[in-house]
Formats: structure tokens, sequence, C-alpha cells
């Protein structure tokens, strides 16, 4: 008996055939059974919506319709993304060289989450960037779902609006208008804030990655108004780093006492009864001598905003040891840009997964001692 010769042909169009609707199917059906995977696919549809009303600025500012306030925040915007390049040397890429006007005043809502027994984030998984202790959203009614159905898991929960997001470089982020209508030092620090996070991202160490741009955001703002011989908005920009640094102390001091009282054994009675004590202390100061010696926030807000763990975790994110960012910088005698080449340096040299150690077996810090 003579085997019949394989028609390679039929075999190769089958398998094509396969790969063209079978393929897509599977990843359909992954959409329709993964809330992850739907989750991305929204995020990605609405960036590529934001991408696709890029506008140049420079042409923008230019446009005899672009209104007059407009045209100055953009050429504000400009001149902060060069300085941040030619000064800082900070990696800008493309990024904010276009405007998109979003069409409503929040770009997103935030959800942050803990435990009501442990100040231990409730943390998301994402591609590039890993592991996280957020999760945006542009649909708020799915916000406020999310946020509902971790609460009824018995987690605390904080929804917080944000107005800027980061690729880190990957696309070429645009300025958008939910961030220009800030005031001039806000609008350049957060300009800059964004530029760090192109510069240096450590996957998964999403404290040290925010609070490392904060530093960077606000001693550039100063820096970049002092070089254009503007002493107000630098003073406003130098006096909101020293607010950040005391907020700093504050959430970490609080944070201590909340670990300290969480490690005990408590009956449910007692963990609410020790909760509403250290809030109620936190709140004390926020609204009293922490509150009111601040120099650039109102010492009010903090008498309405809620408090419970996963404030606290989501306050952190962005003022973790910042004093610590400020010794490298006085160590580097206040250069600025010295200052982000060493911690860069620090960061990629040392070994271990912790950029904080990194930072504290610098020479001449006290982790030395």
């Amino acid at each position: 008996m003579e085997r019949a010769r394989p028609r390679w042909g039929r075999v190769a169009r089958r398998l094509l055939r396969w790969v063209l609707i079978g393929v897509p199917a599977l990843l359909a059906l992954a959409l329709l059974l993964s809330d992850d995977a739907r989750y991305l696919a929204r995020a990605g549809v609405e960036e590529a919506r934001i991408l696709l009303k890029r506008r140049a600025i420079t042409q923008l500012v230019v446009e005899p319709q672009t209104t007059a306030e407009l045209r100055q925040r953009l050429t504000l915007v400009l001149a902060a993304r060069a300085y941040a390049a030619d000064s800082l040397k900070l990696l800008v890429g493309n990024t904010y060289t276009t405007y998109v006007d979003v069409g409503r005043d929040t770009l997103l809502l935030v959800l942050s989450a803990s435990r009501r027994d442990r100040l231990r984030e409730y943390t998301w998984q994402y591609p590039i960037v890993g592991t996280v202790p957020y999760k945006g959203f542009f649909n708020f009614d799915q916000a406020r779902r999310n946020a509902a159905d971790l609460e009824r898991q018995g987690y605390d929960t904080y929804l917080r609006p944000a107005g800027a997001f980061s690729t880190l470089g990957y696309f070429s982020d645009p300025l958008l208008s939910t961030i220009v209508e800030r005031d001039t030092m806000e609008l350049v620090a957060s300009v800059i804030h964004e530029l760090a996070h192109n510069t240096l991202y450590v996957k998964s160490q999403t404290p040290f990655n925010e609070s490392f741009a904060s530093f960077v955001g606000y001693r550039g703002a100063e820096a970049f108004f002092r070089s254009r011989r503007d002493a107000a908005d630098a003073k406003r920009a130098a006096a909101r780093w020293r607010d950040e640094r005391t907020l700093d102390v504050l959430w970490a001091e609080l944070a201590r006492r909340l670990d300290s009282a969480y490690a005990q054994a408590l009956s449910a009675s007692e963990l609410e009864r020790a909760r509403a004590t250290l809030f109620g202390w936190a709140r004390a100061q926020l609204t009293g001598p922490v509150g009111q010696s601040l120099e650039t926030y109102d010492w009010r807000w903090f008498a309405r905003a809620p408090l419970n763990n996963a404030v606290v975790i989501a306050q952190r994110l962005y003022r973790m040891n910042l004093n610590l960012f400020e010794e490298i910088y006085v160590h580097s005698g206040a250069n600025l840009t010295e200052t982000i080449r060493a911690i860069q340096l620090r960061v990629f040299t040392q070994p271990g997964t912790d950029p904080y150690q990194a930072l504290y077996s610098r020479p001449g810090l006290p982790a030395d001692d």
C-alpha cells in the first residue's frame, strides 16, 4: 500500500484560517470573561481618543482664535519643557508638544483601597508598570461601582480626581486641558513632575516613583521661575515643597501609630475605637498646628477630607521619605541637575529592588552612621 503524500498547501491554508479566525475569537472571549482585559481595552480606547485629538502647541499659540489666557499657558508649558530638557536633563521626548481639550474638568477617578485592620494597600497588576496600589477609571460610574464592591468586601476605599497621567514616554503624552487651568506654579510643577517619570521609573515602586517626581516637580519649578526672575512663583514653589515635607512627616507618624495599633490582637469594637482615636488625632493635627503651619494649603480643606487607611496610603504615595531627596539635594550643592543624576546613578547601580535603600547607601547619609 502506498501512503498518500501530505497536501501541505491545504494544511497551511487551514493553519492560516485558524490563526485569522481562532486567535481573534479567543481574544474576544477573553475580553468577555476577564474584567482586567475589559479594563485594559477601555483604557486603550480612551488613550487612543486622546491621542487622536492632539494639536501641536506651536500651531495653537499662533492661531488668532486661541484665547490670550490659553496662549500664555501654552507658551509657559513650552518654556518649562525646554528648561526641563536643557537645564535639568530630563528625558522629554515629544511629551507636551501637543494639546488636547478633554471637554471636562476631571480626566479620571483614581481608586485606592486597604484592609481595615492593616495598613496594607490593595494592589493591581498592569503590563510594563508592574504592581501599583491604585486604579484609574475614565468611566466614573465604573469607578464608583468598583469602590462599592471593595467596601462590601470590607476594605477602606478612597476615590480622588486626577487631571493627568504619564505613559512613561511610550506615547507622546499631550498636555491636557484638565491641568492647564491650574495656577502657573502648579502647572509648571505638574509638567516637570510628569517629565520626571519619563526620566526615572522603577517598576512596582510607586511611592518612590511619585515621591521622586514630586521632589523634581517642585524643586524644578522653583529653579525654572528663578531662571525667569519670577520671584513670586519661585517662592511659592519652594513653600509648596516645604509643605509637602511637613505633610510627609505627619502621614508617616500616623502610619506608624496605625501599624502599632493594628499589630495588637483587637476585637472588632476595639479596632473601631482605635481607628476613631487615631484618625481623630490626625484630623486635629491637620486642622490645628500642622494644618495652620502650612504656607500653600488651606487647612479648612482637611476638615472636610475623609480619613481611613486607603487615604493614608494614597497620601503617602506622593510623600514618602521626601527629606531623603532633600538631603541628597543639599549634599549636591543645591544643584538639582546633579541631584537627579546622583539619584539615577544610585538606583541603577545598587543591587536589590528597593530604590530607597539605594539612596540611603549614599556616603554621608544617616544610614552610613
